[in-house]
């Protein structure tokens, strides 16, 4: 049974990445997706740990926390105002907008400029804040142009609601067609251990020093079995498989912007211990094949 780290975390060991020139964080950051009930829909089970699970990251020193209007719907937003507001000068929230919530687990894009509009101004108003930090468009609308869509985003940064832009769930033609319309400092694509179609996304991030954020970073499959590779390191290195994942992804490139996110603080204090977790050469080789 592999160790985890039992030294007191912090996310700052696993280095800093500034967004767009102005916005520096700590690489290892936190997913707010799970402050909500069963399939990302409203309130969640425990909402005194959610708060605590907030409260403690940034003791861990978080300083990028990733939201969007549809985890709830709203409640995301709405937990990390009541946790955290007024927020320290050096936390960096992100969130999305584009993308409405039928029922749980349901998603359904709507980057009409109407409804974006609408999605910002209601996460100004549940953030607490007179701008946001980092807004990334959820998705890609298939029922509209991509240019229409960024560039309501852009409106909305001349109008000083948004500081920095942000694209997820982008192919590369859609990433160069966004950056023809705004200053993209951020891309949130689906990577992992067991997922890397976006490796093309990632190695263009990494050239042109845009922020990479994966999202379900913690995938192993069955890489996390008994006696597998992720396994056989994670004994070696005296770390949980989760930590080696992590690890993983901050030795990847130097963009990547991992941002586990979980509902418990023992949890989240496992992941944050990734931070301090080196890995070798020949672990990131057999990990990579």
């Amino acid at each position: 049974m592999s160790t985890s780290r039992t030294i007191t975390p912090s996310a700052a060991a696993g280095g800093s990445f500034t967004l767009g020139g102005d916005l520096k964080v700590h690489r290892l950051g936190f997913g707010a997706m799970r402050l909500t009930g069963q399939g990302i829909w409203g309130e969640p089970r425990d909402r005194k740990e959610c708060i605590n699970v907030l409260k403690t990251a940034l003791d861990l020193g978080v300083t990028l926390i990733d939201t969007a209007d549809s985890y709830g719907p709203d409640v995301s937003e709405n937990i990390i105002a009541e946790a955290l507001y007024p927020y320290p000068e050096n936390l960096v929230i992100a969130t999305k907008a584009g993308l409405l919530r039928p029922g749980p687990g349901r998603w359904e894009p709507d980057c009409r400029p109407q409804h974006l509009r609408e999605a910002v101004e209601g996460s100004l108003k549940r953030l607490r804040v007179d701008r946001i930090d980092l807004l990334q468009l959820h998705t890609v609308d298939p029922k509209l142009p991509y240019a229409e869509q960024v560039g309501t985003l852009v409106e909305l940064q001349r109008e000083g609601k948004i500081r920095q832009i942000g694209v997820s769930n982008v192919d590369i033609d859609e990433l160069k067609q966004a950056r023809e319309l705004a200053t993209v400092v951020s891309v949130q694509n689906m990577y992992n251990l067991t997922d890397r179609e976006s490796e093309d996304v990632l190695n263009y991030c990494t050239a042109e020093k845009i922020g990479f954020i994966p999202w379900f970073p913690l995938a192993t499959g069955n890489l996390a079995e008994a006696g597998g590779p992720l396994d056989e390191i994670a004994h070696r290195v005296r770390a949980t498989p989760a930590q080696v994942a992590l690890a993983w992804l901050l030795a990847k490139s130097p963009v990547m912007l991992p941002i586990p996110g979980t509902s418990s603080v023992k949890h989240l204090k496992e992941n944050i211990g990734a931070a301090v977790v080196k890995l070798s050469a020949d672990d990131i080789e057999a990990l990579e094949a």
